[in-house]
């Protein structure tokens, strides 16, 4: 067993020995946490686990015991959007979709410690999330937008 704090919700969890964060969440029902390569190339399991982007593939669930953990479940409030959530709608930055639960993750983790990132900071903070569908235009004008929401801007 692991203790977690999921999403806002404490509780004990099932834990084999190497299990991965991804499979603990998987396997507990969190899909929003998607299984791509299993070896932390794509991002598409990202989670933010302290309040930091990584890959829930290639961290032990033991290693993250006590831990807060906020998948893209977690991210909305009250029904409503995450600024982040909103601006990638808004901006058509949405293709398929399987990438996009962890480049928001990794957008919200950036604009966490830097609330006004240049075109390259952005692209670096997303460069771990591979995204088949599109050239990340839409998601660096995304993360721009949010950044200015957030900022009061807009």
């Amino acid at each position: 067993m692991i203790h977690l704090t999921v999403n806002g919700k404490e509780r004990d969890w099932d834990a084999l020995p190497g299990d991965t964060l991804l499979d603990v969440l998987r396997r507990e029902g969190i899909t929003g946490v998607k299984k791509g390569c299993g070896s932390g190339d794509c991002g598409a399991c990202t989670v933010l686990l302290g309040g930091r982007a990584v890959n829930a593939c290639l961290v032990l669930a033991a290693k993250a015991d006590g831990a807060e953990v906020v998948t893209i479940e977690g991210v909305s409030s009250d029904g409503a959007l995450h600024p982040v959530q909103e601006s990638f709608l808004e901006a058509g930055a949405v293709q398929c979709g399987y990438c996009t639960p962890g480049m928001v993750l990794s957008a919200i983790a950036l604009l966490a410690r830097n609330a006004s990132p240049t075109e390259h900071e952005i692209r670096e903070a997303i460069s771990g999330n591979l995204c088949r569908c599109t050239g990340y235009v839409k998601q660096v004008e995304a993360i721009e937008r949010a950044a200015a929401r957030l900022r009061g801007e807009r």
